[in-house]
């Protein structure tokens, strides 16, 4: 008998094999499938492997034998959980309704109850957990990181390679007043990265926000809103935030919570009952409520990146679009497949480097073709792995935005 048979036998005398836990994806949800195979060419990982294991059908159908006992926990089954992007394509042209973004972040926190520890995704988790749910501790690691890109000791590090450079970090006020007459009192989600990392776009934001009346409110003391725990299948930390935030959020009055990080609002919708139907993202409520007339022309040719939880959890595709062509002189010009996962999917691109650098490699095929100035996207995964592949193909000399950074542009 061989060595990983009798792995998994003991796992399974040990009752490690049972698809049972307390966050294993429902019968209800999994039998939602009707196995059609609409979402085959829809998925990131089927593209490019061809298998039918590395497509949404696939996954769902071996998650359905482990949970009927059909088939044992093994780590060659975990292997193909662990290969989804998780970039819920395949909902987004599925006639079901499968709820594939739960079932895929269920049958990750089984995967992770049932697996031996890895030691790489021991680490990752342990990073989200102690470092990503702590503001302070995160601000704390960007000021390290700035040091060390001022001293040029970043290079020594490969994991800091792929940060942008950093530029101090986003330090909010308790209330951003309106511009002009208020007509919207709105919260803002400052999470967990963006403000490290990207903190031009959260200033933008919220200037946007302010030129469409909006009086700003930002909780104090809010936190990571979970995402990316959850979606690496530890959603008993992903709930702990949850229960923080919404608490948090819920100390004063506002019209709506915005966001601006695709990620982030995909969660907000689907995992807080409390706030979810309150959450817009920021292109969604600024094509809503109108901005003021552009003040000044921005002559680039842009091409528009979908982040696939804002084109595919949250369907939205029209609004940013819409607020581009509002810019005067901007040149709008689309990829072939502007909606196809990049290939980041929160730390994927860590965890899983090589097909995410397959995934990537068609998307910056797609990207170069376009003959674009500027890239255009809502989401910090997006923009990290898009600069990361720009650079790697020798083109630094084009940039990657956030859409709220062009926009302010034309004001």
């Amino acid at each position: 008998m061989s060595q990983a048979a009798q792995v998994n036998i003991r796992d399974m005398a040990r009752g490690r094999g049972v698809f049972t836990g307390p966050d294993a994806p429902s019968d209800d949800d999994l039998a939602t499938c009707v196995h059609c195979g609409l979402c085959l060419n829809a998925c990131p990982t089927f593209r490019v492997t061809g298998l039918e294991t590395e497509s949404p059908r696939g996954r769902i159908y071996l998650m359905t034998q482990w949970k009927r006992g059909g088939l044992p926990f093994t780590e060659e089954l975990a292997r193909h959980i662990d290969l989804c992007l998780g970039c819920r394509t395949c909902e987004a042209v599925c006639p079901s309704g499968v709820p594939y973004g739960r079932i895929i972040e269920g049958g990750r926190a089984e995967v992770e109850r049932l697996r031996h520890r890895e030691a790489r995704r021991w680490v990752a988790r342990q990073a989200l957990r102690q470092l990503v749910a702590h503001p302070g501790r995160l601000a704390a690691a960007g000021a390290l990181v700035r040091v060390a890109q001022t001293l040029r000791l970043a290079r020594l590090v490969p994991s800091a390679r792929t940060l942008p450079r950093l530029h101090g970090r986003f330090r909010p006020p308790e209330v951003a007043p309106a511009l002009g007459q208020r007509r919207y009192r709105v919260a803002f989600l400052t999470g967990c990265v963006m403000p490290v990392l990207y903190p031009a776009a959260h200033r933008a934001s919220v200037y946007l926000l302010q030129l469409a009346g909006c009086e700003v409110w930002f909780a104090p003391g809010q936190r990571c809103c979970g995402a990316l725990l959850a979606h690496n299948g530890d959603l008993e930390t992903a709930r702990q935030l949850r229960d923080w935030n919404q608490a948090v959020f819920g100390r004063e009055s506002f019209d709506v919570l915005v966001v601006n990080s695709a990620g982030c609002g995909s969660h907000l919708k689907d995992f807080y009952p409390n706030l979810g139907r309150r959450v817009q993202d920021l292109s969604e409520f600024l094509a809503e409520v109108g901005l003021p007339e552009p003040r000044r022309q921005v002559a680039l040719r842009v091409t528009y990146q979908d982040a696939c939880h804002l084109a595919h959890a949250q369907r939205i595709r029209a609004q940013p679009r819409r607020l581009l062509h509002s810019i005067p002189g901007l040149h709008l010009v689309e990829m072939a497949h502007p909606d196809i996962c990049c290939g980041s999917a929160g730390i994927y691109n860590v965890l899983e480097p090589q097909m995410s650098q397959r995934i990537l490699d068609e998307k910056m095929d797609d990207l170069l073709k376009t003959g674009a100035e500027l890239v255009v996207t809502a989401n910090p995964g997006c923009q990290l792995q898009l600069e990361a592949g720009l650079r790697a193909r020798g083109r630094p000399d084009l940039r990657v935005a956030h859409l709220a950074e062009l926009l302010a542009q034309a004001y």
